[in-house]
């Protein structure tokens, strides 16, 4: 029984990348969709692809690398199921000095650092991304 698939993820995407693949394949849910999505529309992940496989569905998320090293040098999981973190909207954090990206489950759904400074939301902080 898996207690925290959100971390199976990551862990899967950073296993990936240390080992050069094109692409990591790992059970779907919504939550792990709207995180692939979040990393494609920072630029750290070619693509995502939800594919059927005649039981729940598989999400395949494709892997960028630039000049042989991968994009994605750090994937850390922050809020866990034994210690959440919780942030109000003047607390998000700045990854990297904006060069990485903080994922946020708000109340406007799953959203990245800087929209979730735009749209004025605090909310739990899920991963930080450089």
């Amino acid at each position: 029984m898996m207690t925290d698939p959100i971390a199976d993820m990551l862990t899967r995407i950073r296993n990936a990348c240390q080992a050069a693949h094109k692409w990591v394949d790992m059970p779907v849910s919504r939550n792990k969709i709207e995180i692939a999505r979040l990393l494609e529309e920072s630029h750290f992940v070619h693509a995502h692809k939800v594919l059927q496989d005649g039981r729940f569905g598989v999400l395949r998320v494709y892997l960028k690398y630039h000049e042989g090293k991968p994009v994605i040098r750090h994937l850390e999981r922050v809020s866990r199921p034994g210690r959440r973190h919780y942030v109000s909207r003047d607390e998000i954090p700045r990854v990297r000095n904006g060069l990485g990206m903080a994922i946020m489950s708000t109340s406007a759904g799953l959203l990245n650092d800087r929209a979730a400074r735009n749209r004025g939301v605090g909310g739990e902080v899920m991963a930080l991304v450089w």
